[in-house]
C-alpha cells in the first residue's frame, strides 16, 4: 500500500481511517463504581442505554426515561456494561385520558373565575 503525503506534518497514516475514541484513553467510568444515570434509549438487545461524558453504558434491565443508580460491571474500549442497583423513577407515559382530565379542570376553573 502506497501513501502519498500532501504538505507538511508527515506522520503515520492509518489505512482504515482512524479517529474515534482511543482504546488507551482514560474512560469516564470504572469497574465497581456506582453512577447516577438517565436511560436515554433501548439497545437492540433490549438493554437500556445511558451515557456519561459521551461514553456509552449498556444497563441490563434499564427502561427508556428511567433515572437509575448503576454499578459498572465491565469497561471496554468503546462502551461499558452496568447493572441497576436501584431505579428512582419509572418511565412516564401520558395517556389521552390524563390530558383530557387536566384540560377539563383548567376549563372549569377559568369559567368559575370569569363568572
Amino acid at each position: 500500500m502506497k501513501y502519498t503525503s500532501y504538505g507538511g506534518g508527515g506522520g503515520f497514516r492509518r489505512p482504515y481511517g482512524g479517529g474515534g475514541i482511543r482504546s488507551n484513553a482514560p474512560k469516564p467510568v470504572e469497574v465497581g463504581k456506582e453512577y447516577n444515570v438517565t436511560i436515554t434509549e433501548t439497545s437492540r438487545r433490549g438493554d437500556g442505554v445511558a451515557k456519561i461524558d459521551g461514553f456509552v453504558i449498556f444497563v441490563v434491565g434499564g427502561q427508556r426515561g428511567e433515572q437509575a443508580r448503576i454499578k459498572i460491571t465491565q469497561v471496554g474500549p468503546r462502551f461499558a456494561n452496568g447493572e441497576k442497583i436501584e431505579a428512582s423513577e419509572e418511565p412516564k407515559t401520558e395517556t389521552a385520558e390524563t390530558k383530557t382530565t387536566s384540560t377539563e379542570s383548567t376549563t372549569t376553573e377559568s369559567t368559575t373565575t370569569e363568572s
